[in-house]
């Protein structure tokens, strides 16, 4: 059995695939001390569908030949939004409308809000 590598190699990988495969707009979001569920967020973009899914399958493909178990994967028949959680570090790849739709990315790097008394 091989050993899990750790988060930042797991990210450099996978920051590889998604260059090989003209993925666009990667944002890393580094979410050490913010989160306890996972250490890196990527967000990223296809031009269509079918971009999504090849480079969700890639980056898939890329994690499971490295070794890191479990991968879970959703949305996969549709790929308007890919989400492959491999543990340290989380992927989702959206077509573009969908992204500017949910906009994870402001999301995760607002700094944060104190409650107001009304």
């Amino acid at each position: 059995m091989k050993a899990q590598p750790d988060a930042d190699k797991t990210l450099n990988m996978i920051l590889s695939r998604l260059a090989d495969m003209k993925a666009e707009a990667t944002v890393t979001i580094d979410l050490r001390g913010k989160s306890a569920f996972s250490d890196y967020m990527i967000v990223t973009s296809g031009r269509a569908n079918r971009h999504v899914g090849a480079i969700a399958d890639n980056v898939a493909k890329g994690l499971k030949e490295t070794g890191i178990k479990p991968i879970h994967i959703e949305g996969l028949p549709n790929c308007d939004w890919v989400l492959i959680d491999s543990g340290d570090v989380i992927v989702h790849v959206f077509r573009p409308e969908v992204r500017e739709f949910y906009n994870l990315e402001k999301l995760w790097t607002q700094g944060p809000i104190s409650a107001k008394a009304i």
